[in-house]
This record gives C-alpha cells, structure tokens and sequence, in this order.
C-alpha cells in the first residue's frame, strides 16, 4: 500500500510539474524520508508531502512505550486542570531528599497552592464530587466528560456564585445525561447528591438556559430497560411496552406528561397483557412516581389505544 501512494505521488509530478519554478530544470526526485519533492540541479524543495504513509509504531511492553511515545495524555474536562497541569515533585521523592531538600519541596508546594485561582481551587473540589455522583449512579464516561465541560463552562462564567457547589454539579449531571440520552431522573440525581429534587431542578434549569445548551424532551422508551431489568419483566413484556408507548406517541398521547410516568404505565398494561402481575406499588417504587400517576395514565393508555380488551382476555385466561 505505501509503495502505492508513492507511485501516485510520482505519477503525480511527473504530469503536472514537470520542471522546477526555480531553474526550470526536470530533474526532479521525491525523498521519502522527509516527503520531499526536490530538485537535483538547484537544490530547491519544490514541495512538501503533508501525508505520512509510514508505518506506524507499536508497544510491546511499558518501557518501550513510554520511550517511543510522542504524546501525553488526552486533555480531559474531569480533570481542574484539564491535564496540563504541573506538580512541584511527588510524595515518593520525599525518600531521597535530604532535611533542606524536604523543606524546599514543601515550600514550593505551598507556593503552589496559594498562586492557584479561585477557580482551579473550585473545580478542584466539584469534579472530584461530580466523579463521586457519577460512580454512585453508574454513569458512562461520555456523560462524566460532557457534565464536567458544563460546570468548567458554568464556573467561568460565573454562574456558581450564590448556588452550592454540590446543586451546580448535580444540575451538570442531569444535563449532561440528558444530552446523551441515558435516563436518570431527578429523583437519582437528589438521592445521589443529597440536594433537594426542587432544588436539582432549578439549577439543571439555570444552566442550560444561561449556557445555551438545547435539550430534547425525555423518550419514555429510554427508561423502559431499566425499569424492566428491576422488574424482572421478560423480553416479551419489554418489546410490548415500547411498542405502546411509540403508538401513544403517534396520538400525542405523552404530550405534556412525565416520561418516567408514561414508561411505568407502559409497563405495566405490557405485563398485565403478557400474564406478568405486578402492583402498581411495586412499578411505582421502580420508577420513583406515586400509585395516582400510574393509574391515571394507566386508565388513559387503555382508553386510547383501545386495551381493554386484551387485559381483559388475559384475565379471564388466568382466571
């Protein structure tokens, strides 16, 4: 394959720059090494090849990586620094300095401290609690860097001030999986963080509106595996319960209704149709909605899309 490309980028010359603008000599030759084109009467480099088709290196073990290694670390939003940061020695050099070595180490640190902004110490301290929630709720990555972009950009613009530090992280949270479609609701978001649900809320509100950040409606689709896994529904319930909900979609249905309440009614009419009982009590547990929601969408669910009667045949099979 790289003889290949060689040949096309000498083909290449051959027919359209057939002579150096220099000294209009032809006698033109290509360098791999440096991906040069250049000229053997004057020396000139007529063109630079900005493509590297050589091979590239491999690691076989540790040492060999990190002397073949031509790059740090990724920048990441979950670190303050973004990972460009510097530390004055490590904790395990202490061993080999000296009583004059260890106190300058220690001064310098201190210094360090103390020139860092108000900012770097305030996302030193929220992203090490926004990695905490994110563990705590068993969130992807994708969703720990997107919510982690969202506080940086909300500190710098000073949106943090007169809010709680753990409120702001938990409103980034919920944004952040939100954009990513994983569904978590601002129950999760309140138990994990210990704010208020009312309080996640404004500021999951706050945020986007001031950063700009668009957020489609939740899909109660997106919670139905979940819901179903805690269950212990079957497949067969779980497809029967998305297809509900794409029909009540298609009436408008869950227009101006919760999702995770139209995904608990869902479930439940799929189980009740499919012979799989389960109490309103337990699917509104599943769920974090009351008793009222399920049945009020419960009663609507059925009386739209007209499943009455396979709940009622159901019944009367079991009966």
């Amino acid at each position: 394959m790289r003889n290949f490309y060689d040949f096309l980028w000498g083909v290449f010359w051959l027919t359209f720059v057939k002579k150096c603008p220099e000294c209009g000599g032809i006698n033109l030759f290509y360098y791999q090494e440096k991906g040069e084109v250049i000229c053997k009467d004057c020396g000139l480099v007529v063109e630079e090849k900005m493509v590297d088709f050589n091979q590239e290196w491999r690691e076989f073990d540790p040492e060999s990586a990190a002397k073949k290694r031509r790059t740090g670390a990724p920048m990441s939003y979950t670190q303050f620094d973004r990972g460009l940061g510097t530390d004055v020695g490590r904790k395990a050099d202490l061993y080999s300095l000296g009583r004059k070595g260890k106190n300058k180490y220690f001064r310098l640190r201190k210094w360090q401290q103390r020139i860092s902004t108000a900012i770097e110490r305030n996302l030193k301290l929220a992203l090490s609690e926004l990695k905490r929630v994110s563990s705590y709720l068993k969130l992807p990555g994708s969703v720990e860097e997107e919510a982690s972009r969202i506080y940086t950009l909300a500190v710098q613009k000073g949106l943090v001030r007169g809010r709680s530090m753990e409120s702001v992280v938990a409103g980034a949270l919920y944004a952040a999986c939100r954009r990513h479609d994983v569904p978590r609701t601002l129950d999760e978001l309140s138990e994990a963080s210990g704010i208020e649900k009312k309080e996640v809320g404004r500021t999951y509100r706050f945020i986007t509106r001031e950063l700009g950040i668009k957020i489609l409606p939740s899909n109660p689709a997106d919670y139905i595996a979940r819901f179903s896994t805690s269950l212990k529904l079957s497949p067969e319930t779980q497809t029967k319960s998305v297809e509900i909900i794409e029909e009540a979609q298609n009436i408008e249905l869950t227009s101006g209704r919760g999702p995770t309440g139209i995904a608990a009614a869902a479930l439940y009419v799929a189980a009740l149709i499919n012979g799989e009982k389960r109490t309103q009590r337990e699917v509104a547990d599943v769920a974090g909605v009351t008793e009222v929601t399920i049945r009020n969408r419960y009663k609507e669910i059925l009386e739209k899309l007209g499943l009455e009667k396979e709940v009622k045949d159901t019944k009367k099979k079991k009966e």
